[in-house]
């Protein structure tokens, strides 16, 4: 069950990753030059509530050192890349293990 929910996150946030490159790769060709936007500029576009009260939530619960070096430098990775890699956190953790019986026995 939760192999599923994971591989369901990884597909997700795959989907997401290949969306903002989309995005990134009609900029660059409209401009004429590389665009890469940043996660936290493609937040403020779609929901601006949200990324404030995000950090409301991360310096009230959490500490403030979490919200200025951490999550400024995460808004500040272009969107695909930030999103790429969560997907593949996701898929790592919900993929099924190697089987190991067997693998270096003797066949005849």
């Amino acid at each position: 069950m939760f192999r599923f929910l994971f591989r369901l996150l990884a597909s997700l946030a795959l989907a997401v990753a290949v969306i903002m490159a989309v995005l990134d790769v009609t900029r660059t060709i409209a401009a004429s030059h590389l665009v890469l936007t940043p996660l936290g500029a493609s937040w403020v576009s779609a929901s601006p509530s949200t990324l404030d009260a995000m950090q409301a939530f991360l310096i009230e619960k959490a500490h403030p050192l979490v919200w200025n070096p951490v999550m400024i430098f995460i808004l500040d990775q272009p969107g695909f890349a930030v999103f790429g890699i969560i997907s593949l956190l996701f898929y790592a953790i919900g993929r099924r293990p190697e089987r190991r019986i067997g693998r270096f026995a003797v066949t005849r």
